[in-house]
């Protein structure tokens, strides 16, 4: 191939990768929400996380409660261990034992993995996560975005130009 031929070889090449490159780029639209902006302006989150917290405190005065019991009846055991019968001694010592075990099957029941706590959490906020969850589908196909990335604390994203940012347009989109 002469110079000629290459040069118009190599002229086609570029302006053909060129055209391709921007197609692919524009092929590529893309955006990302804060799912935890979004969800602290939804009212109905707050109610949610309100009446979790709620249930969460009254679990841990109930457990507060139950460790004073058993820190009095470690300590009146240990001021009348002399004085009481071993059989006596015994019992209590084992009114202990049963009181820790019931503390901590109570605390597992209440907030353990899978526990009421997680159980009421699922059952108040996973609605509220399915609803966002639509509006941002709904908006990634109304205007074509291949993703649609979370940038909440618990992301990855390092950087994201604000100009991408859509919470505001999910939060307007729930609102209707």
């Amino acid at each position: 191939m002469n110079y000629n031929g290459m040069k118009y070889f190599f002229t086609i090449a570029i302006i053909f990768a060129v055209t391709f490159s921007s197609y692919l780029v524009n092929a590529q639209k893309f955006a990302f929400v804060d799912s935890e902006y979004i969800l602290d302006q939804m009212e109905s989150y707050q109610k949610a996380q309100k009446q979790i917290d709620d249930l969460s405190e009254k679990w841990q005065n109930e457990i507060k409660g139950k460790n004073e019991l058993l820190e009095k009846k470690k300590n009146d055991l240990k001021k009348n261990e002399i004085l009481l019968p071993a059989e006596t001694k015994k019992e209590r010592e084992k009114e202990i034992e049963d009181l820790i075990t019931e503390i901590r099957t109570y605390q597992s029941k209440k907030f353990g993995v899978g526990g009421d706590l997680f159980k009421k959490r699922k059952e108040l906020i996973q609605p509220i996560q399915r609803k966002i969850y639509k509006a941002i589908e709904s908006l990634a196909e109304d205007n074509n975005y291949s993703f649609v990335l979370d940038k909440s604390k618990h992301s990855n994203i390092l950087f994201a130009d604000p100009k991408y940012d859509k919470s505001d347009d999910i939060i307007r989109k729930l609102k209707k």
